[in-house]
């Protein structure tokens, strides 16, 4: 556990807790962000001249140079920048990891070790790291030297298969679960291996995928597959389990009810003044529903157009049925629930002057999460680091070299 810059982290869960961030583009930044909001004193390792690719990413830019992406997933870090193919450099890493912690990559499999910095080899230095490997298929099987992006394992899960609308053109999740998903399950694990340290005393190897995380996600479509022999088929907004669970149109446009159990159908059908059709023998159970969708959206669909998308949420609502309007994000982000919950705040940046991005996902009442460092700029910390490294004497005054322990 490493004890620097816990004053600016002091009464959060990951306090003195050390991680160094190898990972570029989404799922291992996005999963050592995370750590960082709750206090971890997370060092960005990047390539120099360039740094994580991301920063290059996307069609626009704010007022500098880094891109809206890589600011949205680099916030509560600090930046050196580190050739891990020179030999002084990798010296430093080797002295940062006997300080740390954690360590997140997300090269190629079998890349790590090439350049030295595999587990094998990091965990003789310090055996109670914890080392977490992101990669497109995991670090072994058949596919796991293939490249790996969030599109390419949504297509290889089945994801892409059961998304969309029937007959139409394969359709991929708009949020990238599999890039998304991986970053989370990789906190999963790290947060998992961290609390069992402290009773075995070491760390361990973490294998995360964005393939198995977009099948980790798919626990209803593997479930449809494996109880009824048949492969999952895109439905477009509907629900696998229940009906009617969907987006349905109204006078004016679309919005999404839930009706998910019987209670909930019943009172859905007095709203709807359609109690006829719970005697109809397509839709008496959830089951029938499920299996004869289509026929009930076709009975619905000349009742719910005489009314607004308005008049219908609200006399769902006030009856205790689940129902929304479909917001695109800038009505969804303008929300006063949205502010209310504090998911949208400014970030001051040394270049951007400030910035908007999303809140914490997560409110953690007593130790509430803060942002302690803007997305850092390429090597922002570099001599930081090193200093802090050879007040420790981990190097040499130069800062090239690593002290043997």
């Amino acid at each position: 556990m490493d004890t620097s810059n816990q004053n600016e982290s002091a009464g959060l869960p990951l306090a003195g807790i050390r991680v160094l961030d190898i990972t570029q583009v989404m799922a291992g930044p996005f999963c050592c962000m995370l750590l960082g909001d709750m206090g971890a004193d997370v060092i960005k390792i990047e390539p120099p001249q360039v740094g994580d690719s991301t920063r290059h990413s996307m069609g626009f830019r704010l007022k500098g140079e880094d891109s809206p992406g890589f600011l949205a997933l680099n916030r509560n870090k600090r930046s050196i920048a580190l050739d891990l193919k020179n030999p002084a450099d990798r010296d430093v890493l080797y002295a940062l990891v006997k300080t740390a912690d954690v360590l997140v990559e997300n090269a190629r499999p079998g890349v790590a070790a090439r350049l030295g910095m595999g587990y094998e080899t990091l965990s003789e230095m310090n055996p109670r790291l914890v080392y977490a490997s992101i990669s497109g298929f995991g670090q072994t099987g058949p596919w796991a030297q293939r490249p790996g992006f969030d599109l390419i394992a949504q297509a290889m899960s089945g994801a892409l298969s059961a998304t969309g609308l029937p007959g139409g053109e394969p359709v991929k999740n708009g949020i990238p679960v599999a890039d998304l998903g991986a970053g989370l399950f990789a906190t999963y694990g790290i947060l998992s291996a961290l609390m069992g340290r402290e009773k075995s005393g070491r760390g361990q190897f973490i294998d995360a995928s964005l393939l198995e995380a977009a099948l980790g996600l798919s626990v209803w479509e593997t479930t449809e597959l494996w109880g009824t022999g048949k492969s999952p088929q895109p439905i477009g907004s509907a629900n696998r389990m229940s009906a009617p669970y969907q987006a349905v149109r109204a006078a004016d446009g679309y919005f999404v009810i839930g009706a998910a159990n019987q209670k909930l159908w019943l009172t859905f059908l007095e709203v709807v003044q359609r109690s006829e059709l719970n005697s109809d023998p397509r839709f008496i159970t959830n089951a029938l529903r499920v299996t004869n969708r289509m026929e009930l959206i076709d009975e619905l669909r000349p009742t719910l157009a005489r009314r607004t998308v308005h008049e219908w949420v609200e006399a769902l609502l006030a009856a205790g049925v689940p129902a929304g309007p479909i917001y695109n994000y800038e009505q969804a982000l303008a929300s006063d629930h949205v502010a209310a919950r504090e998911m949208v705040m400014d970030i001051s940046h040394p270049v951007e002057g400030s910035f908007r991005a999303l809140g914490f996902p997560v409110k953690m009442r007593g130790t509430p999460q803060r942002v302690r460092h803007a997305p850092p700029l390429l090597d922002q910390h570099g001599d930081e680091i090193r200093r802090e490294l050879r007040d420790k004497g981990l190097l040499q005054s130069s800062g090239k070299k690593a002290v043997t322990q």
